[in-house]
């Protein structure tokens, strides 16, 4: 350890110095009351474009992002670029969804994703299910965030679960303070350190090992040698309709998970969020400079970690910034990647925090909860869901939270009829949505369980590449298992409905107005929700 001193002086400074922008955001833009979750949980939802624009992105571009999807190149080749398109394609998708959900969840004071259908459909349950949903896809992503952190530690020689510890008892100590000012303030920092490090990395690394042209050559030379069938310098026969699939059923996922949806609702208004959703591809562009850096690390003849023989790939671009930069820089680009953990962590465990809070104790345990009661609730729940995320990623092996996190995308899809779909027709009948996602979640987890990965010696959930083989296809080709669970989602959805109707099942009550999806900033439409409605 003694030979990175320097990179854990640097490191520590500066996560010092941002943990304590975490305490003084409660100060920033301060009300007159924090005890409320419209002001803890959504900074009282007044967030302008560049502060939202910072946060969204904070939150969606993660510290396991810049150490996994370079990693996923190292090891994959092609398959790895996947993010690029469904981050692209991504926002024009979500530009006249997130638009509706922001105005209706403004006029009535929503919180949550399972606010919204609890208020559309008049189905406590249908609204309960969306937030375990959440909860089950968010709980390992925040666990995720450490891998990051652990990953950083591991390559400057720190040993030990305590200083992975104290890191997130500072965030859960801030995040309790400060709300959703706290990742707010701090993403600007975040952001700007990555964008500063990946810059120089782009330029100066490939300068040093002899050029792209280097670069690529040792990529190609890598894969055109790998007996494994899914590797490759490009995209072969049969995971190309697994590449479509992933990509397109990822970006309907990114902006289902509770965190995304509560970085928007904090905009301060519909111009906001247009706004966002036009700007954000600039993180594609940053995202694509950070892929390259897992070919950078195969030209740098870089070997990932081995402990106790179980090989941490994701450890490569760290040992890459070790191997090329000075000290002092590496020592900025580790605390570059160990922000970046932070700022998601906090958000997600808010947002989580929320869905407790709003659609199981109020809705259960404590109907007539003030809004103090409800952010009190809150807040000692972003307590235990962050202590959560610790105890999964020290107890158990992390290959196994990389795992969850994979189920988490298939499962959050599940909840795309009755949220996304949702914010456009009343089509879909309570019953059969709630069909659809317990048949959408079924088949999820039945084809995950079939996937097997020889590389890490798992029979199942070894990926989300279902081979069509198993279906009695004779064919190598593979599909993303989200987006074929997804289809019989909606089919049952749309065969439940119909057998409702026709059974004249019980409609549940619309608490919404046509007019509520488009109310903007100032509207005086804006108003509590009455709530009603059978189970």
């Amino acid at each position: 350890m003694s030979e990175h001193i320097v990179e854990i002086a640097v490191f520590t400074v500066l996560f010092a110095a941002v943990s304590g922008m975490g305490f003084v955001a409660a100060r920033w833009r301060r009300p007159d009351d924090l005890a409320s979750l419209h002001e803890w949980g959504l900074g009282g939802r007044k967030f302008g474009s560049w502060v939202t624009w910072f946060l969204v992105g904070g939150d969606l571009y993660t510290a396991y992002t810049f150490v996994a999807v370079p990693a996923l190149l190292f090891g994959a080749g092609a398959t790895g670029f996947f993010a690029l398109p469904y981050t692209i394609v991504v926002y024009p998708l979500v530009f006249l969804v997130l638009i509706r959900l922001w105005s209706v969840a403004h006029t009535h004071g929503m919180v949550t994703p399972a606010d919204f259908v609890r208020a559309r459909f008049g189905s406590p349950t249908l609204a309960l299910l969306i937030a375990i949903t959440g909860l089950a896809a968010t709980m390992p992503y925040i666990a995720l965030q450490l891998v990051g952190i652990e990953a950083v530690l591991k390559t400057m020689g720190v040993t030990g679960d305590l200083p992975l510890i104290i890191a997130f008892a500072i965030l859960a100590a801030y995040t309790y303070q400060s709300g959703l000012r706290a990742p707010a303030l701090i993403a600007f920092v975040k952001d700007s350190l990555i964008y500063i490090v990946i810059i120089i990395a782009i330029v100066y690394i490939p300068a040093r090992l002899g050029g792209w042209g280097t670069v690529f050559d040792a990529a190609r030379a890598k894969f055109e040698a790998s007996p494994a069938p899914g590797d490759g310098w490009l995209l072969n026969s049969g995971n190309q309709l697994q590449y479509v699939t992933l990509a397109l059923g990822s970006a309907m996922a990114l902006f289902l998970y509770p965190h995304s949806v509560t970085g928007v609702l904090a905009a301060r208004s519909r111009g906001v969020v247009k706004r966002n959703m036009a700007a954000l591809p600039a993180y594609s562009l940053l995202l694509g400079l950070i892929a390259l850096l897992g070919y950078m690390a195969i030209a740098a003849g870089i070997k990932p970690i081995t402990t106790d023989g179980k090989t941490d790939v994701n450890t490569v671009v760290p040992l890459l910034f070790d191997t090329m930069f000075p000290d002092w820089l590496a020592g900025v680009a580790y605390a570059a990647i160990g922000i970046g953990a932070l700022v998601p962590a906090a958000i997600m465990s808010i947002a989580a925090a929320n869905l407790f809070t709003r659609n199981i104790y109020k809705e259960y345990i404590r109907p007539g909860a003030s809004d103090a009661q409800e952010a009190a609730v809150s807040k000692v729940t972003s307590l235990v869901v962050k202590v959560g995320a610790v105890a999964v990623i020290l107890l158990i092996d992390p290959q196994f939270s990389i795992d969850l996190q994979l189920i988490g995308g298939v499962i959050i899809l599940q909840t795309l009829p009755a949220v996304a779909l949702g914010l456009f027709t009343r089509w879909f009948h309570r019953a059969g949505l709630i069909a659809g996602w317990a048949a959408g979640m079924t088949a999820g987890m039945v084809m995950l369980y079939n996937i097997a990965n020889p590389a890490i010696k798992h029979e199942h959930f070894g990926g989300s590449a279902f081979p069509l083989a198993k279906l009695g296809l004779d064919t190598k080709v593979t599909v993303y298992a989200g987006f074929l669970a997804l289809a019989v989602n909606l089919a049952v959805a749309a065969a439940g409905t119909l057998i409702a109707r026709a059974a004249k099942a019980a409609e549940g009550v619309d608490a919404t107005r046509r007019d509520d999806y488009f109310a903007d900033e100032g509207d005086p439409r804006v108003h509590d929700i009455e709530l009603s409605g059978s189970h």
